[in-house]
């Protein structure tokens, strides 16, 4: 019996250990959250270039499990002053708010107006923070979903109610497949690390766009 309830609490105590760390992931707790994601973040918010609205509402820092989260969150439900909605609202940390305002912005509505002559109105949100591993894998590195640092868009809807997805649009009709390579290149500028249809599996039927730093002077951008 004494046995039985040893071998319960030590079973218990590793399962603790390891939602402690993210979840299911196995991702230590111990490790510190990396400096630069507080920097960037906290200079964000000195700029002002992030004001609450009714579409982007700041929340309760994002801290855990493990090292997930973020520090100054928002919850945004569209871009624009409202005029892209989001299909379900993103939690993103504030430079990815900026970054993703001026993609649809100077992006995302220019070239829905080049190639469909109207705005898109809706955009499908297929992932925003989540503390998990990259490509949802349980070994490796985080995620940027994990520092709230990610959005990963599957859709774009015009004013007409039009739909364009990635996974059928990228090799569809010629206008969409030009606007979504728009899109994607134009996101190359906004962003750090951009994966499309072509990257890899994992991301044929969404774009992938993060501000992770992937050399210490962030000058390197991917864009695949």
């Amino acid at each position: 019996m004494e046995r039985r309830l040893a071998l319960r609490f030590a079973a218990v105590a590793l399962l603790s250990a390891a939602l402690a760390g993210c979840g299911f992931f196995g991702y230590r707790g111990s490790e510190p959250r990396e400096a630069w994601r507080a920097q960037a973040s906290a200079a964000c918010m000195r700029s002002g270039l992030v004001q609450p609205t009714a579409f982007v509402r700041p929340r309760r820092a994002v801290d855990g499990p493990g090292i997930c989260g973020a520090d100054r969150a928002f919850v945004m439900s569209a871009a624009l002053g409202g005029r892209v909605a989001f299909s379900t609202p993103a939690t993103l940390d504030c430079p990815m708010v900026v970054s993703t305002e001026r993609w649809f912005a100077q992006t995302v509505q220019p070239a829905a107006l080049q190639y469909f002559g109207q705005p898109v109105v809706e955009v499908g949100n297929a992932g925003s923070y989540v503390c998990r591993g990259r490509n949802g894998s349980s070994k490796g590195p985080l995620s940027e979903h994990s520092f709230a640092n990610a959005l990963d868009i599957s859709s774009f809807t015009l004013a007409d109610g039009r739909r364009i997805t990635v996974e059928g649009g990228w090799w569809g009709t010629v206008e969409e497949g030009r606007f979504l390579r728009a899109v994607h290149r134009g996101a190359c500028d906004r962003f750090t690390t951009v994966i499309g249809p072509e990257g890899d599996r994992a991301h044929r039927d969404h774009l992938h766009l993060d501000l992770a730093r992937h050399v210490r002077k962030n000058t390197y951008r991917y864009c695949r």
